[in-house]
């Protein structure tokens, strides 16, 4: 058995004198079914694709029939999951004709690879035939794809916390009085070097990204949009938190997100402390978003340092999806993407 302090957390019994499944090592069992019935259907409906020929929505998730599950043995995480689902999609034409489809996904599971997943649509046998049926096998089977490959990645990180506890939470020293102090709150413009992440007594593997999106607005506008708590609020479609000045907090998406701007130069740049609250205590990346005016235009780039290797997809995903995408369809921003 190992001392307090030293070896691998997991075995750490200080706290348990009989030693009985600590951290969850030797077995855990989860039924996952009901939180992924509702996580598949929030990341399906609204879905929606367009070209020259007109607009398609996933309107209705209709059958979300199956099982899922996550078992921990000795530290390894067995998930399985089978799902049959059903959804309604509604097309509407330039000339403003609607139509009306369905999709069907018979083999969602963990012994299938997302690229063999079956993508069904079709187009109501009382609809007169339209272009749009072809808009929705291509780039909406791709979005729908997409999502699903999202819910499998959430299951694997947001369902799973707390099942296996190998983080030294607890063991690791308290931080020194120092990398408590509170940061100076100057006006938006103050220049300042970004803090690094406390540390977690783990080391895990991070890489970086960067990702580019042109909105249909200004610089000012844009800037304003992620420091002013209604704004945020009104593109999550969640209560939040946000205090929009440096060494301000946010929380957003009921927790899921938070972090602290470390640097804010108006219409220009922020800079923030960012982390989903699965990932281990305290890890945070460092996210630097820059604002460049194109005229009518603004192309916001976004530089992502210290995310776990892990979660790259999910944070792309969730970037991409959670900010970008709600932005635009929230303020009527919507532009190219790139």
């Amino acid at each position: 058995m190992a001392k307090w302090g030293e070896g691998d957390p997991r075995w750490i019994v200080e706290e348990r004198a009989d030693a009985t499944n600590v951290n969850n090592w030797h077995w855990t069992e989860r039924d996952a079914t009901n939180w992924s019935s509702d996580k598949l259907k929030s990341l399906l409906l609204g879905l929606s694709v367009e070209n020259e020929e007109g607009v398609c929505e996933v309107t209705e998730v209709g059958k979300v029939e199956g099982e899922a599950s996550i078992n921990n043995r000795k530290g390894k995480l067995i998930f399985f999951y089978e799902w049959n689902l059903k959804a309604t999609w509604t097309g509407k034409s330039k000339s403003g004709i609607k139509y009306k489809g369905s999709i069907e996904v018979p083999n969602l599971s963990d012994e299938n690879d997302m690229e063999d997943l079956d993508i069904n649509i079709s187009l109501n046998k009382d609809e007169p035939e339209t272009p749009l049926t072809a808009l929705m096998k291509t780039k909406g089977a791709d979005k729908v794809r997409e999502a699903l490959g999202s819910y499998v990645g959430f299951l694997k990180t947001e369902f799973t916390q707390g099942m296996i506890l190998p983080t030294a939470n607890g063991v690791s020293k308290p931080q020194s009085s120092q990398s408590k102090a509170k940061v100076d709150k100057t006006q938006v413009g103050a220049e300042s070097s970004t803090a690094a992440p406390p540390n977690t007594g783990v080391k895990i593997p991070t890489c970086k990204f960067s990702m580019k999106e042109t909105f249909l607005t200004s610089p000012a506008e844009l800037f304003r949009v992620f420091l002013n708590q209604e704004m945020v609020q009104a593109f999550t479609h969640a209560p939040a938190t946000v205090e929009g000045e440096r060494g301000g907090k946010f929380r957003l998406l009921d927790g899921n997100v938070l972090g602290e701007f470390m640097e804010l130069v108006y219409e220009q740049k922020i800079v923030m402390k960012w982390r989903y609250n699965t990932w281990p205590c305290e890890h945070y990346a460092t996210i630097t978003l820059t604002f460049c005016d194109r005229g009518s235009e603004t192309e916001l780039k976004a530089e992502c340092r210290g995310v776990p290797e892990s979660e790259e997809e999910r944070t792309k995903h969730g970037w991409q999806r959670y900010y970008f995408e709600a932005i635009k369809q929230t303020f009527g921003y919507g532009a190219r993407l790139y």
